[in-house]
């Protein structure tokens, strides 16, 4: 299975808010499930599940590193 790295994911993906992203990857999951699609289509649909999954982990990675920051802030004005 291929590992997307976020340097791949295209411009148009990261763009994307966290709830444009799940609304696209439902989209693509409900077009796969109904058998409609050829192979070479289904192929692309993955890759592009791939990069939105990966999308919403970097976006995940972002705000848990936001959390983070503010959790060492307040600890640290307690002191």
């Amino acid at each position: 299975m291929l590992k997307m790295k976020s340097k791949n994911i295209l411009a148009d993906i990261k763009s994307k808010s966290l709830k444009e992203t799940k609304t696209e990857i439902n989209e693509i999951l409900n077009k796969l499930e109904q058998n409609d699609t050829n192979l070479s289509e289904s192929t692309e649909d993955y890759q592009k599940l791939i990069q939105l999954n990966n999308h919403i982990d970097d976006l995940f990675k972002k705000k848990f590193k936001e959390i983070s920051l503010i959790g060492k802030e307040k600890k640290n004005d307690k002191k």
